[in-house]
């Protein structure tokens, strides 16, 4: 979308308020509400020198859509790492279904530090995106997630997802696919900087089409096949990007 569009985001969607926010409620009345994993919540591979995994985020770092955390992103994620490094994991997820990243701030970020961590994978974005919240405010509240983690965690690296790619969510009506869609845009821009200017951390790019299979019941959450295919697609595109000399 041309820059000038995505500065205008949260502009255009007041403007399509009285049609976004009665498709918005609509879609919420349809949509199944699944549950969060269960737990446990942290879990370990065998292996020599374990690496220590930590998920954070919103639902997807909750496991919503799948059964429990293993077959959940930290499950798929320690797999994925395990093939690829030969190590052990230990992993933990920290989250909650509908945070946002001033929820992680306020509510979650000292449970998540309380472990050390060698790799984070933060998950956030999608409700801040839904919640219309500005792009500056996002970026400060992923600038103080990230200056927290690395504050505990000096030798540590960050991969950062990107948000949820709503043009492709069949669910979603138009024009609130569209208008959900450039906002998320703007808000991944904002956080795209935040995490360029750091050594220790990289944010993912765009995933390839999601897979027939990819959606849990209410087709907006992964499933547990969908949660496979990102995590194995987020570990490979971000291995030559610095990930891979940060794990092996």
């Amino acid at each position: 979308m041309k820059p000038r569009l995505l500065r205008a985001s949260r502009a255009i969607a007041v403007a399509q308020a009285p049609v976004v926010l009665t498709q918005g409620r609509r879609v919420r009345r349809a949509t199944p509400r699944l549950p969060e994993a269960a737990p446990p919540w942290n879990g370990e591979l065998a292996g020599p020198n374990p690496l220590r995994l930590l998920v954070l985020g919103d639902s997807t770092a909750a496991g919503v859509g799948a059964p429990t955390q293993r077959e959940a992103l930290p499950g798929h994620l320690s797999r994925t790492l395990t093939a690829r490094t030969g190590r052990g994991i230990h992993w933990r997820a920290v989250g909650k279904n509908g945070a946002t990243a001033r929820d992680i701030v306020e509510r979650f970020l000292d449970d998540a530090l309380a472990e050390p961590a060698d790799l984070l994978f933060l998950t956030i974005g999608a409700n801040d995106a839904m919640q219309m919240r500005g792009a500056s405010t996002f970026a400060r509240d992923i600038r103080q997630i990230l200056n927290a983690f690395d504050g505990r965690n000096p030798e540590a690296f960050t991969l950062v997802s990107s948000l949820p790619v709503f043009g492709r969510f069949a669910l979603l009506p138009e024009p609130l696919r569209t208008s959900l869609y450039r906002h998320s845009l703007a808000l991944e821009a904002a956080e795209r900087a935040v995490v360029a200017a750091r050594g220790n951390a990289v944010m993912s790019n765009d995933p390839p089409p999601y897979a027939d299979d990819f959606w849990a019941d209410d087709l907006f959450h992964p499933g547990p096949s969908g949660y496979r295919d990102w995590a194995e697609w987020a570990v490979d595109e971000a291995w030559d990007r610095g990930l891979g000399d940060a794990v092996r």
